[in-house]
């Protein structure tokens, strides 16, 4: 099952970004701060971040945020899929299918895009993402970092 988090789910989405910024599949952690900061602006409004937990035989699986944008490339909204986390205990259930059928049910018809990254080394993800019809976009990130 895939819901959105609620305010009573807030320690809950913390302790799972924790453990996602705390794992091999992303480049380093992250202040512990900013998670906060997210899932209160998830909380407050849906104008940038959207969050759902994954659940599995009632259990917490996982957990997903999205972030809105848009994108002269592609001619529309695009939905970046910022962080998608399932704990170890639940991957090779179907729970990556089951999000992204999710993502195409409800976000098809408003955004032109879905758009993610993913480690080099996380060679599952990226096979996960292919099948589901993913294609590597030849940019080089960059970015530029403001810290606060």
């Amino acid at each position: 099952m895939i819901r959105p988090i609620t305010a009573q789910d807030r320690a809950l989405y913390l302790s799972l970004m924790d453990e996602f910024y705390h794992s091999p599949a992303v480049l380093h952690p992250v202040r512990a701060d900013y998670y906060e900061r997210a899932v209160d602006e998830m909380l407050a409004r849906d104008t940038y971040l959207l969050g759902y937990l994954l659940e599995a035989d009632g259990k917490t699986a996982g957990y997903a945020m999205l972030a809105r944008a848009y994108s002269t490339e592609c001619g529309g909204p695009v939905l970046w899929i910022e962080e998608l986390y399932v704990r170890e205990a639940f991957r090779s259930m179907g729970l990556g299918h089951e999000f992204f059928d999710f993502l195409e049910k409800t976000f098809s018809k408003e955004v032109c895009r879905f758009r993610l990254e993913v480690e080099p080394e996380n060679t599952g993800a990226q096979s996960l993402y292919r099948r589901l019809g993913f294609e590597v976009l030849p940019y080089t990130q960059m970015v530029r970092e403001f810290p606060r």
